[in-house]
This record gives C-alpha cells, structure tokens and sequence, in this order.
C-alpha cells in the first residue's frame, strides 16, 4: 500500500516595508521636540542677551571689549558710564588656562587608569565616583575651595614664588596669595576633571585591540603600549575633552566668585589676591547695578555666551571627528 506524503504548503510571501512602526514615529517626535526646544531655547537666550545688551554694544564700541574701566553713571544722568570688559575677559582666560594646565594631565592619568590599571572590582565603583563628581553643585566646591582649600593653597603659591619668583607669572608685589587666581584655577581644575575624564576613558577603551596585542607582541611593556598606541590615538578626544571643560570653566560663577577679589584690572601674576572673571563680575554688580549698567552686564553676559557656544561647538567637532576616525 502505497504511503502518503503530505502536501508542502508554501506560506505566503512576506510584505517587505521601511515604513517605521508607531512606537518609533513617536519616539522620534519626542525626541526631535526635546532637540528642538533646546536649540530654540539657546536661540532665545543668545537674542534676550544681545537685544537687552545692544545698547551697551553702540554707547561703548569696540572699548567695551578692550577697555579696562568699569563705572556706572546714575540712573536718570545723561552720563551713561564706561564700561570695559577687557580686564574681565583676560582673567577669565587666565583662570581657565591654569584649571587647563592643572585639570587636563589629571584627568588623563585618571582615564588611563581606571581604563588600563584599575582591578575589575573596584573600577565600576571609581568610575561612578568620578561621575558623580560632576553633579555636586558649584556652591560645594566654592565653600571647598574657601574654607579647605584656600589655606593650603596660600602655602603652594608661598613656595612657587620663592622657587620660581624669577618668573613673571610667579612674582608678586607683596605675599598676598589668598583669593588668588591660582586658588580659583585650581577649584576650577577639579570641577572639569569629571568631564575630561569622561571622554578621554571613553576615547582610549576604542584603541583598536589589533594593535594593542601588536605593541604587546613586538615586547611593549603596558605603559609602552600606551605611549606608543592608546596616546596617539586619543589625542583628538584628549583635546575635545579638555576644550569641553575650558567651555565649563568660562561659564563658572559661584565658585570663582567665593574664591577670588574681583577687582578690575589685568592681573597676569596668578598668585597675587586679586584678579576677576565675567561671571563672577555679573554676581557682584548684579544687585546694585543701574540701568546703563544693568544693560551692561547683559552685553557682558552675551560675549560670554558667545564665548562658550564657540568653545563647545568646536570641542563636539573635535570629539566626533575622532570617534569616526578613530585618531
């Protein structure tokens, strides 16, 4: 008798479509509303700034980014005042340069070894402690800075000058060391390590695994392989991090402000008691300003914005450019 075989059904040809499900269309709107809305409220902010400040802008011109004298005329005077931010403006790219020199070399040690040295154990842990660094507000850091910080700096900058007083830098009139600032530099430089940290451990775990095994193979040592292969490799992300905290340290307030004299002259001997940055300056003339002053300060507030949007726009192209290319 012969067996039966049974029929092979063939299913039905199965519709191929890129038409997205609903789920992904709505998380998508979210999420192209959330960017936008926060593009469209920077783009508020930077016009609020510019059109409140824009008379400060045509009453002062191009002194009012070189010049070094702050007075308010009062309100109700046909006097408008003189205001020059150039004082604050140096001071701010000195202070943020000496958080650079001291944060940067920090955080890259740092990234290096919770990345390369760290136990497996303990590196989950580091790592969220680094992290978290990065949440505390900038009022902890400035009493820090005030209170612990401050009398143990005076002693740094008492034997830098006594060493290195030979140096401009490093010269000073008179030991005035306190509210410095070296002081301001250094609280800055600890607030940024939590960001340069970040993306320079990020960068180095990239570094290919082929020539990490190859510098390995040849009789590196794991310091040579990082010398000879992660270091040149992370050296984009390196930057991108590091400007990523300049654009954190021009913007910061409350803790250079608990730190430092805000007196507005240039001030290149960074051990010496006084000197100033523009947020800072906004803190301390804000309450008491004028009219013409309040106006002021609001054009103030724009160059620093413009000045921070410019530093964190080229460190993104920096960071991204160095993922893509892996350099």
């Amino acid at each position: 008798m012969p067996t039966l075989t049974p029929e092979r059904v063939i299913p039905e040809k199965r519709a191929l479509t890129t038409k997205p499900r609903v789920s992904d269309r709505i998380f998508r709107g979210v999420l192209t509303s959330m960017s936008m809305s926060s593009l469209v409220i920077l783009t508020l902010i930077g016009l609020f700034l510019s059109v409140r400040g824009f008379q400060a802008f045509k009453s002062q011109g191009i002194h009012f980014l070189t010049g070094f004298d702050w007075t308010a005329g009062a309100d109700g005077s046909t006097d408008p005042g003189k205001f020059g931010l150039g004082a604050m403006i140096i001071g701010t790219l000195v202070i943020a340069a000496i958080a650079l020199v001291i944060g940067v070399p920090l955080s890259v040690l740092t990234a290096l070894f919770l990345t390369y040295y760290a136990p497996e154990r303990f590196k989950k842990l580091l790592t969220a402690i680094v992290d978290l660094m990065a949440s505390f507000p900038s009022i902890l850091y400035g009493l820090w800075g005030f209170l612990v910080l401050m009398p143990m700096a005076q002693y740094w900058a008492g034997l830098l000058h006594k060493y290195f007083g030979w140096i401009p830098f490093f010269s000073v009139p008179q030991p005035a060391y306190a509210r410095s600032p070296f002081i301001a530099g250094i609280v800055l430089a600890i607030m940024i390590i939590p960001i340069v940290t970040s993306v320079s451990r990020e960068i180095f775990a990239q570094t290919p695994l082929d020539r990490i095994q190859a510098a390995y193979a040849l009789g590196a040592t794991k310091w040579g392989m990082i010398k000879a292969v992660v270091l040149p490799f992370g050296a984009n992300g390196v930057v991108g991090g590091a400007m990523l905290g300049l654009g954190r340290a021009l913007g910061e307030t409350v803790a250079v402000y608990s730190v430092l004299n805000i007196v507005f002259k240039p001030n290149f001997q960074i051990l010496y008691g006084f000197g100033g940055n523009i947020a800072s300056m906004i803190v301390q003339k804000w309450g008491e300003a004028s009219l013409s002053e309040s106006k002021a300060l609001l054009a103030a507030g724009f160059v620093l914005f413009i000045m921070t949007l410019l530093v964190n726009f080229v460190a993104n192209f920096i960071v991204r450019r160095a993922v893509k290319s892996g350099r």
